[in-house]
């Protein structure tokens, strides 16, 4: 956001995801790690009324942002989670 905002002259709409395809197990593992507790992690079958319409497999496609200019390196799920967790969720003022 602040590149674009110290770029005005590039506009439009940007995917601003990671680029990489990640899963539920890892957004879970990393919220256990950067909490420093042993992931612990339950399985329950996909419901039936979910099936069909749910989307298995998500990855951003970045490439219109590397096309405007943008290089700078992406934020990794785990420090991203990780910087969330310590920073604002176990802060006094998650809003700070």
């Amino acid at each position: 956001m602040l590149w674009l905002y110290d770029n005005p002259k590039v506009c439009g709409l940007f995917n601003v995801g990671s680029g990489e395809a990640r899963s539920f197990k890892d957004l879970a593992t990393a919220v256990y790690q950067s909490m420093n507790l042993e992931t612990k992690i339950n399985y329950i079958d996909m419901p039936e009324q979910l099936k069909g319409r749910y989307q298995y497999f998500t990855e951003a496609d970045i490439s219109k942002l590397r096309e405007a200019g943008y290089d700078k390196p992406l934020t990794s799920l785990e420090d991203g989670v990780r910087e969330y967790v310590q920073d604002y969720m176990t802060s006094a003022d998650p809003y700070l």
